[in-house]
Parts: structure tokens; sequence; C-alpha cells
């Protein structure tokens, strides 16, 4: 197995200078939306709160840049600055090694033991760097978290942009490997623009010949599909028989389109209001053991700010979250690859062969049986 689970390790909060460390305070909200002086910010990292005498909190759904709020029954909460409501008890604190009474524990997860030489080349990912292994590590990741996790794909419209690769996502769909979409509205339109016309933008996904008066394709996709009320209906009517839209649809995949300023229609399904659709996001990335990013900058971003490092399940076992951003560009993939996640992974290549390669690869382990 090539894949390698990092084993959490809790703080030991029975030695200095967590044993003698405060209690956390907390500061009553004066005005909606915005924090008392002094909040603690959230990270991506478990974070532990001294609520009384030896008692530290973990927190248990966590996302970045927010405020921690005191519920009247004790229970702490991550609350995004938007939802502060007068009354509201908000934790204080900016150190983060007990001095507040607040533990950022950064190295949560055992790291690797061969780091190497401190001196070494291509330590930093670039053009020329390999990947076999990062393959391999995924095969093996997916498979496991088909069946224990739940897996988010965040997705670009250049996923759809080739035949082959749009046909591999929706096998990939259907066999499992997908448990949550994210995506923006030029994803789902020239998916649906395939389904209908066979084109992306009026390019043929396949020969990439232009198709006469082509460039009419997306607009008339969406036309049809909000005369129709919904992809659903268009699914239902017959107008979309196949693809990643169809395919979710099928499966019962949630599937979020957030909206952006340039987009063309939109969709129905599109969520218009950016707070809506972050909450429709969040609901999504709060059940994430995987999230894999691929050719969508800003979404990945949105994506990675949601997501923690880590996620508390159901028994109090505490584990990491994976996030794999997949682009040709460096800057995209070092991104959130650099955002002090020690679970990041990124993979620089063509997202098209990257979704083929993928479904091939997990397609043969599974022909042949190999053993997680």
């Amino acid at each position: 197995m090539a894949f390698w689970f990092p084993s959490y390790t809790a703080p030991d909060f029975s030695q200095p200078p967590l044993r003698d460390a405060p209690l956390v305070r907390f500061a009553m909200v004066e005005r909606s939306g915005v924090a008392p002086e002094g909040y603690h910010a959230t990270s991506i990292f478990p974070e532990y709160f001294h609520v009384s005498p030896g008692r530290w909190e973990l927190l248990r759904e966590s996302r970045m840049d927010c405020v921690v709020v005191r519920r009247p029954h004790g229970l702490l909460e991550v609350v995004e600055f938007r939802r502060l409501q007068v009354g509201d008890l908000v934790a204080l604190g900016r150190r983060e090694n007990g001095e507040d009474g607040i533990y950022v524990h950064a190295e949560a997860f055992a790291e690797d033991e061969h780091r190497g030489d401190k001196f070494a080349f291509r330590t930093r990912l670039t053009r020329e760097t390999s990947f076999s292994i990062d393959y391999d590590e995924f095969y093996d990741l997916l498979r496991h978290e088909r069946d224990h996790g739940f897996i988010v794909w965040v997705l670009g419209p250049a996923l759809v942009f080739d035949r082959d690769a749009r046909d591999a996502f929706c096998a990939l769909i259907r066999r499992g490997y997908v448990h949550g979409i994210l995506a923006g509205n030029a994803l789902a339109v020239h998916d649906l623009e395939a389904a209908m016309f066979g084109t992306a933008l009026g390019q043929e996904i396949y020969s990439k010949r232009l198709a006469p008066l082509g460039h009419y394709h997306h607009l008339d996709a969406i036309n049809r599909v909000r005369a129709l009320g919904s992809i659903e209906a268009a699914v239902a009517a017959g107008f979309v028989t196949e693809g990643i839209m169809h395919a979710a649809l099928q499966c019962g995949i949630p599937v979020v389109l957030a909206g952006s300023i340039r987009d063309d229609g939109p969709l129905p399904e599109v969520v218009a209001d950016v707070y809506a659709a972050q909450d429709r996001m969040r609901a999504v990335v709060r059940r994430a053991t995987t999230i894999v990013a691929l050719a969508t900058q800003l979404h990945a971003i949105a994506t990675g700010n949601m997501a923690p490092a880590y996620r508390v399940l159901e028994d109090g076992t505490v584990r990491p979250v994976f996030f794999y951003t997949v682009d040709m560009s460096e800057f995209a993939v070092q991104k959130l690859a650099n955002r002090g996640s020690l679970t990041a992974r990124s993979v620089l290549t063509n997202v098209q062969d990257f979704v083929v390669t993928v479904e091939r690869g997990l397609r043969r382990q599974e022909e042949t049986g190999a053993a997680l």
C-alpha cells in the first residue's frame, strides 16, 4: 500500500506549560457581526480550549478565519463574523500555546520519518517533479475513502472540454469515488452543452472541430434548461441523457454551483447570493475527509478556506482531511499546498489527463483485485 495514513497525537495537558494554563476568557458581542476586541481567530489546525480546570475541549467542526462562540449549553461553535449576534460569547486570545487558555495543535499528525538531508535538490514542486508515487498513493486513498470517508471534488470547466476526461469522471461517480461536487455555472453549462450538442464552447469535445454557430450552443443549453426549470427537469425530459450532471443526479450526489459576476444565464441551480453559496459549500465541506480540486483556482481557494486539516469522527477519533490540488500552473497548485496543512498534496499536470489516468488506475486495481 503506497498511501500512508498519519496518526493523530493528542497534546499532553498534564505537562507544563499546558498543565498551568489559565482558562480561556470570553467577551460578549455588543454589535451584530462585530467581534469583541482581542477575539481569537481560528486556523486550519486542531484547536483546544481550556474551558474548566483540567478540561480542554477540541473544536469539532472548524474553519479558518472565524471566531469561537460558547453557546448557553457550553458547546463551542466556530462561527463566521457575519453570523455573530448581540449577546454571543466569543473566545479571546491571540497566543496559541496555552498562554490564553488556547492551544493550536499545529503538529497534530505524525510526520514522515524520511526527511532526507537539510540540503537537497528538487524540494519544490516544478514542471520537472515526478508524480508516480503520488498517483499510487491517491489510488489507495480513494479506495479507502470510498468506503470510509467522504470525497468532495472541486471542479473547473476544463474537465468537461475533453470527451475521455468527462467520461472518466462519470465512471468515478458511478463507482462511488465521488460523494460531493463543488463547482460554478461554467462546469455545469459546458457539461450540459456536451450532452445536448457534443461541444463545449462550440468545439467538439473529441475532434476539437468548431461546430457551425457553435458559439450559440452554451447559451442554447442554458436557455433550454431555464425553460424547463431545472437540470433535473432537463434530464427527466430526455434533453440530457449523459454527462457529469446526469450521473450526479442519478447517483444522488450533492452538487453546489456557486455563481460569479461573469456567469451567462445562469442555470436555475446556480446560487447567485455569494453568502448563500458559501453556506451551501460549507455544508458539503463539513462532511469532507478528502477534497480534490481540479483546475479551478478561486473555487479551490474558497474551499480550502472552509476546510480544516482534521475531522473529528462520531466515535471521537481525529483524522486528517486530505486536500489535493491539480493544475497546470505552478502558482495554482502551490497556493493551497502552502496553506500550512500537513496533509496538502499537489499534482502539476493537465486535469483532463489526470482524471483519465486516475480512472484507469483505479479500474486496473479493481480488476486485478489489488489489496488495500
